[in-house]
């Protein structure tokens, strides 16, 4: 009888961790409000992994239009049409995205192993693979990203007024 409990009470223990991971599993990423009407958007995000200190600045035309953190997500408006958004430390990345009106569009920003600083891989993404992350996810704050905007113009527009 002792023997048929022990086991019972592993069995049971055995259950617990995945009953967890089960709950944890249907954890639902950050819901993302429609884009304004007439306009799409772009949710850029960064799941996690090497560099985690390295954030992930994308720029289009050479402004810097967003900034991600590990774990962290950031949603631009923006007019429908054909961008290209590029991110870069030791080597430059660029993916090219249709936007279309009234939709919302996804791009994954990776970062692997470099010589000096990670390297970033910008990738169109879906919603699906989006949502797999879970609450992992946190949004950019809106203050700090306009504070790095303009740090970054400050600098670019330094260079051009010393002419």
């Amino acid at each position: 009888m002792k023997l048929l409990s022990l086991r019972m009470l592993a069995l049971a223990g055995l259950a617990l961790p995945a009953a967890a991971y089960a709950a944890d599993d249907v954890r639902v990423a950050p819901a993302i409000a429609a884009p304004a009407p007439g306009k799409g958007q772009v949710v850029f995000y960064r799941p996690g992994g090497i560099g985690p200190l390295i954030r992930c600045t994308v720029r289009e035309d050479d402004k810097m239009i967003a900034r991600v953190g590990n774990g962290k997500y950031y949603v631009m408006q923006a007019e429908a049409g054909a961008h290209s958004y590029t991110a870069k430390t030791e080597a430059t990345d660029t993916v090219r995205v249709e936007v279309e009106p009234d939709e919302t569009t996804y791009v994954k920003c990776k970062i692997s192993m470099g010589i000096m600083a990670g390297r970033p891989n910008l990738s169109p993404s879906t919603a699906e693979e989006y949502a797999k992350l879970g609450k992992k996810l946190k949004p950019q704050d809106p203050a700090d990203l306009a504070e790095d905007i303009a740090k970054d113009e400050a600098k670019l527009a330094k260079p051009a007024s010393a002419n």
